[in-house]
């Protein structure tokens, strides 16, 4: 079995089963090898685990990457990063990344991996938004300081999202975000639709 295949079984199994409930031997068994060979390609779980989960941030930023250098307007990028940041609803990615953040408090080498994903997000999204106020589509004053809030807002309303089902409709989360990004950025709300 391909490394490629068994890291994203292992996504997979984490995001399902949750990290303090997942074994190696739950891993192997998903992907159909044996345990000695997932401890071959990994020596331990937290090796294993923080290896998938840099496999997973780095699917996230490839698709950050595509809208970043894709030569679509600012506002453009802008709605395609939101539906992008925004859970599809009670998303078993999120719940896998919930999972690494608390996990991170205790591992350096998960810290380092979701650090990385959450500082290259507000990049990729800072960067937008100086660009659409150089291009004069946005009215904003500090463009890192608006992507660090946008994407405190849509991070602490996609855990509720995720853990709590149905406290907070995915419909409302999505009005809350365009309705906040468009204050930050001088824009109407429909302008985010």
């Amino acid at each position: 079995m391909r490394l490629d295949a068994l890291l994203r079984t292992a996504c997979d199994v984490i995001a399902t089963r949750g990290l303090a409930n997942t074994r190696t031997a739950d891993v192997a068994q998903a992907a159909g090898v044996s345990q000695a060979l997932v401890f071959y390609h990994f020596a331990t779980k937290e090796r294993l685990v923080a290896q998938a989960f840099a496999y997973a941030a780095e699917q996230d930023l490839g698709r950050l990457d595509a809208v970043l250098r894709s030569a679509a307007t600012p506002l453009v990028k802008l709605k395609k990063l939101l539906r992008l940041y925004i859970p599809p609803g009670r998303s078993r990615s999120w719940a896998m990344w919930i999972d690494g953040w608390s996990e991170s408090l205790r591992t350096p080498e998960l810290e380092k991996v979701s650090r990385r994903l959450d500082l290259r997000r507000r990049e990729g999204l800072g960067e937008v938004i100086a660009a659409g106020v150089a291009d004069g589509v946005f009215s904003c004053d500090d463009p890192a300081g608006a992507a660090w809030r946008i994407n405190g807002l849509i991070d602490g309303l996609a855990v509720q999202l995720a853990v709590h089902d149905r406290v907070v409709p995915r419909r409302q989360l999505t009005e809350w975000v365009r309705l906040s990004v468009a204050r930050e950025l001088g824009l109407l709300s429909d302008q985010l639709d």
